[in-house]
């Protein structure tokens, strides 16, 4: 079953600031939550809905994803949600309406970095064969100065002594339901557990610099648009010696002057004389990467398709499979005549007895018939 949006789940606009999805996810939790409606199975999965949802908005990356690719966009960074949601005693919900939550992982762990998106455009000859596109690309990557340590090289970090090297700081306070436990952010340190003396001097402290990559993506045939494809590892840097993320290429396909594409077929419109439809001929059929003859049988109509099979697109997967190109042609029908034109035309109408307008007879064609009185 699809999943809800997670807007919608938490009652919240597209537009919401941070502090919005906050009190909203407070306010549903303790209304839904399993120790305010035990046995209740449906508040309970109603609650771990919200959970989910929080875990994704309140995440400035998570929700940057999501909302440009819908529910599978916080996946593309990895599990999204870190860990099981589990539910303790009553009192556990408070550590995650007045802090970051017991249950959250230290800021100073390994993380995967970001996903990035490069938009690239191909060409129908390109969809037809493959290609090898060198791209550029900007990133966040590991400083080559410090290897993302953050500090000047030969300088020490020093363990925070505020949290002790958890990043996190535990603080109790007394309230009309009893003593609350909150669990913020170090102040000291920033949640990275570390003091850092001297911060190097190439990414000032932040283990990261922006760059350039240069990079050759292969496209195999059939590729449509909106297909994407992964490049494993070639994302933003890690955190804290965390892998890189994955570069997702995503890929559209320029509108060709001539063909227009179904699927894996093609689509051609072919102009046809009346006189080639009415007794028929034999047409040189330019395809994407070469020329096929098609024979076109006498008393062809406008409108008729011809297939020449294997001269479309190949399917993406497969490339040994490959579509049809289908001539649809068109009868032309002459905008300017010379005299002999018009009276050979008359003269076919005559014979078929075809009612047309009258001929504007020649000088020669009227003494012709003076002459035979």
């Amino acid at each position: 079953m699809a999943k809800r949006d997670y807007y919608e789940v938490l009652g919240v606009s597209r537009n919401a600031s941070p502090d919005e999805i906050k009190r909203a996810f407070r306010r549903l939790a303790a209304k839904y939550h399993p120790d305010a409606n035990p046995g209740d199975e449906t508040a309970e999965e109603r609650f771990k809905e919200i959970n989910e949802a929080y875990q994704v908005l309140q995440d400035p990356e998570k929700r940057a994803r999501y909302d440009q690719f819908g529910a599978e966009g916080p996946q593309m960074g990895g599990n999204p949600f870190g860990q099981e949601f589990g539910f303790g005693g009553f009192g556990d919900i408070f550590d995650i309406f007045f802090g970051n939550g017991s249950s959250g992982a230290r800021r100073n762990s390994a993380a995967k970095g970001p996903d990035l998106r490069y938009d690239l455009t191909l060409t129908l000859e390109e969809v037809l064969s493959g290609s090898t596109r060198d791209i550029t690309i900007a990133r966040e990557e590991v400083c080559p100065r410090c290897h993302g340590n953050q500090a000047e090289p030969g300088t020490k970090l020093e363990m925070c002594p505020t949290c002790h090297g958890n990043g996190q700081v535990e603080r109790i306070r007394e309230s009309f339901l009893g003593r609350i436990r909150q669990v913020e952010t170090c102040p000291q340190c920033h949640g990275g557990g570390r003091i850092i003396a001297v911060p190097c001097k190439e990414c000032h402290g932040r283990g990261h610099i922006r760059a350039q990559k240069n990079l050759s993506v292969n496209v195999p045939p059939g590729v449509d648009e909106g297909t994407r494809l992964r490049v494993a590892r070639e994302g933003g840097a890690g955190q804290h010696g965390g892998p890189p993320g994955d570069l997702i290429v995503f890929v559209h396909v320029k509108q060709h002057e001539r063909f227009t594409r179904d699927g894996d077929d093609l689509w051609v419109e072919e102009p046809l004389s009346f006189a080639q439809a009415a007794l028929g001929t034999d047409l040189k059929i330019k395809t994407l990467n070469s020329e096929e003859m098609l024979h076109i049988p006498e008393g062809t109509q406008t409108g008729t398709v011809f297939k020449l099979a294997k001269q479309g697109l190949p399917r993406l997967g497969n490339s040994h499979i490959r579509g049809s190109l289908n001539v649809k042609v068109k009868i032309t029908v002459p905008t300017q005549l010379t005299h002999k034109e018009r009276e050979l035309l008359h003269m076919w109408a005559e014979m078929r007895k075809e009612e047309v307008s009258p001929e504007d007879k020649s000088i020669f064609r009227k003494v012709k018939d003076v002459l035979g009185r």
